[in-house]
């Protein structure tokens, strides 16, 4: 018997369907609820390869030879099904489904028609007891369309039920094929969320017989099978609440920063004494560099990277992620499907809902509507909750409960509203042995503070997105150390929005500028995050301009709601609770306040675009640029690289080392490992900065090439471990574009 292969590790084709019938049978036993006909999903795991079988192809994988006029196999591969066996069991909906999903479970160019057909009957011979009907070349049909699955009532002539149908036999066929060709299951079940949580419950007990979880913790547990818009203060356990809405199911866990997310991540990992790698992944662009530290102090039963590969292929029981790699689906590109129905089985955590631009704001909206109608269940908890997005959220259809906020009634901030600009000598005089945190809205402003603190003989540290990443990451690891209720040291960090949300940190006086209400009560969440505040006076001081503006608005922050903002807080002096804060955002965010911004225009409007944009018309790269908002250069300051020359030569040295064609599988295994690492330990002397920052203006750059396609900017712009890149020295941009370089964010 002939044998034919299915890729060039001599892999057969039998063997590699094989795998996808072994993974099926594990996501059948996992999650058997998913809506989906398992035996159209099964014809398209034994059917999507079958192409392979002709000679251009096996000559491919055999002898490295490769024709030019190949036709992509997965077109072949549909030419060999029975459609007049398959009308017997199933609809014409759910043929159409079937054979799109195999046709297209490549992202290829569409073959010739002569060329197609001449391949098909030359695969048939090579096949002449094969059960096939003549497949004629217009059987390949265009993939069916989205635009109906999202509209709410669709017309008589739309079909959506195809469009659900090849969505999630697509979507599923990548799912299985891609975990086939990594050798890795498809999913992995979980099983240990709801002990892991309940042992620490059982912990607090050992000191505290009463403890239990709290209202909110509660709720979330009564709720476990509701879409949840759930708000509720700082400090009351949000990210357990979130977990514990989760259980033993499918999860992901998103948040804004990735700060905080490998903050939640290493509290988990903490907890889980055993097989960190089958339980629960961080992913986001950094994720490889996270692992390799977890790898040298953790129990990892498997190499770094197949737990890398399982995180990437979305196989973790538990995943705690950015936004953008879960829900850039929304602008369908080419191989999209994937995503969605992964989601239309798991459980989503939206946190910090506030922390969005209007963009991705809209995303999240058209993101959510699309899993619930696949399935998939959603919580949002947040510490603040803008009123006009549950108006959004109704009017997209959304279904979900939205209870009354969780809030105690502890005082935990008294608030001094500063009529005047934020200024060295009140954040000098307000230091006292204390923890002093200062926020400003942009860079430059924290840099101005810092500098005349310095000046003044006080030991400042700074803490913002201008630092190369090496020195960011140290940055973090102290922050986070200073901000331990436990910690008595005293001193004076100066930050951006960086520390905004979710860093587990804990100073004893704010002093901040306004930039809107939502991000002054995020910021008030780093002073008495979970003390209650029994002194006279105040602990937080919110500078708003006085006669001027703070720092970044117009820019990135919307002018029209920091003048709402503004006006909100003349009510506001001395002490203020929870339900006061809830109050105020209910005011200044209602849709009759925040209707005419340019905040809610901008929210409205993506909305309406990712409505009218063209299934598959971009790729997954372009998708992803756009869905980031990317507009920015990594950089290496050019006296970073004299310091670092060597080092930095050397790790460039390794990214061009090549594999040979005698190496072994392990040896290649290694080195594509050491690249990895020497890629990862190169960037960390890098930063990524604007690109309009530097637009219209000569700026010395070298190109530092890394391999044959890929290169690094060495940017002659001064750069301080201390304080970060040197912004004053490129001060031209700001007065002839209209300070568009304030903010490096």
């Amino acid at each position: 018997m002939k044998i034919f292969y299915a890729k060039s590790n001599s892999e057969t084709i039998q063997e590699h369907t094989d795998r996808l019938l072994y993974n099926l049978q594990i996501l059948k036993d996992l999650y058997p609820n998913i809506n989906i006909n398992w035996d159209l999903l099964e014809i398209s795991c034994i059917y999507h390869d079958l192409g392979k079988i002709n000679e251009k192809f096996q000559d491919k994988v055999t002898e490295r030879k490769r024709h030019k006029d190949e036709v992509p196999h997965a077109f072949l591969s549909v030419s060999l099904l029975n459609t007049k066996e398959l009308k017997k069991n199933f609809t014409a909906s759910e043929i159409t489904a079937l054979i799109s999903a195999i046709a297209y479970h490549h992202e290829r160019t569409f073959p010739e028609k002569d060329l197609y057909s001449k391949e098909i009957e030359d695969l048939r011979e090579l096949l002449p007891e094969f059960n096939y009907e003549k497949i004629a070349y217009e059987i390949i049909p265009k993939r069916p369309s989205v635009k109906y699955f999202m509209e709410s009532k669709p017309s008589s002539d739309s079909s959506p039920e195809i469009f659900y149908e090849y969505l999630m036999i697509k979507g599923l066929l990548n799912r299985l094929d891609y975990a086939a060709s990594a050798y890795e299951p498809v999913e992995i079940k979980n099983d240990f969320l709801e002990d892991l949580l309940n042992n620490t419950l059982k912990s607090f007990k050992k000191t505290n017989p009463s403890a239990d979880w709290n209202p909110l913790q509660k709720y979330m547990i009564e709720n476990r099978d509701s879409n949840l818009a759930v708000v509720a203060q700082t400090g009351m356990g949000k990210t357990e609440a979130g977990l514990l809405w989760i259980g033993n199911n499918k999860g992901f866990f998103t948040l804004p920063l990735k700060t905080a997310i490998n903050a939640i991540y290493k509290r988990v990992v903490k907890d889980i004494k055993e097989d960190i790698d089958d339980k629960i992944g961080l992913l986001h662009s950094e994720t490889y560099n996270e692992y390799l530290e977890v790898e040298r102090t953790n129990n990892i039963t498997s190499d770094i990277d197949r737990y890398y590969t399982k995180t990437k292929q979305l196989s973790m029981p538990l995943t705690i992620c950015t936004l953008d790699q879960i829900f850039d689906f929304v602008y369908r590109y080419k191989g999209f499907e994937l995503k969605p129905v992964t989601l239309s089985y798991s459980k989503v955590i939206i946190d910090e809902i506030q922390m969005y631009s209007p963009n991705l704001l809209a995303y999240i909206v058209y993101g959510l509507e699309y899993i619930t109608k696949l399935g998939g269940k959603f919580a949002i908890v947040t510490a603040t909750m803008p009123p006009f997005l549950i108006d959004v959220l109704n009017k997209r259809g959304l279904e979900f409960k939205s209870p009354n906020p969780f809030v105690d009634s502890r005082i935990r901030h008294s608030i001094k509203v500063m009529e005047e600009k934020i200024n060295s000598e009140f954040i000098k005089s307000k230091f006292q042995d204390n923890k002093v945190l200062v926020i400003c809205n942009t860079i430059k402003e924290a840099q101005r503070i810092y500098n005349e603190l310095e000046e003044s003989g006080l030991e400042p540290k700074l803490f913002h997105s201008g630092f190369i990443k090496r020195d960011r990451k140290n940055k973090e690891k102290e922050i986070l150390e200073m901000g331990k209720l436990d910690n008595a040291e005293t001193g004076i960090w100066v930050c951006t929005q960086v520390v905004e949300a979710s860093l587990d940190i804990d100073f004893d006086i704010l002093i901040t500028e306004l930039s809107d209400l939502n991000g002054l009560f995020q910021r008030m969440g780093r002073c008495f995050r979970n003390r209650e505040f029994n002194k006279d006076g105040y602990n937080c001081f919110v500078f708003n301009g006085g006669e001027k503006r703070c720092s970044g608005v117009g820019y990135f922050i919307d002018e029209d709601i920091f003048n709402i903002s503004k006006k909100a807080l003349n009510s506001v002096d001395g002490y203020i609770d929870e339900q006061k804060k809830i109050d105020l955002i209910e005011k200044v965010y209602a849709f009759h306040e925040i209707k005419d911004t340019k905040y809610y225009n901008d929210l409205i409007q993506t909305i309406e675009y990712l409505d009218k944009t063209y299934d598959f018309e971009m790729d997954k790269k372009e998708a992803m640029k756009k869905f980031r908002d990317i507009n920015n250069l990594t950089i290496i300051p050019t006296n970073v690289f004299k310091e670092n020359h060597e080092e930095i030569n050397e790790l460039i040295k390794n990214l061009k080392e090549k594999i040979s064609p005698d190496m072994k599988e392990s040896e290649i295994k290694k080195l594509k490992r050491q690249k990895t690492e020497a890629k990862n330990k190169l960037f960390e002397f890098s930063v990524a900065v604007q690109a309009y920052l530097f637009k219209g203006y000569k700026i010395e750059w070298e190109m530092l090439e890394i391999n044959s396609y890929e290169s690094i900017r060495i940017a002659d712009i001064p750069y301080d471990s201390n304080k970060g890149l040197q912004t004053q020295d490129i001060k031209k941009v700001k007065e002839e574009a209209g300070e568009v370089g304030d903010r490096m964010f």
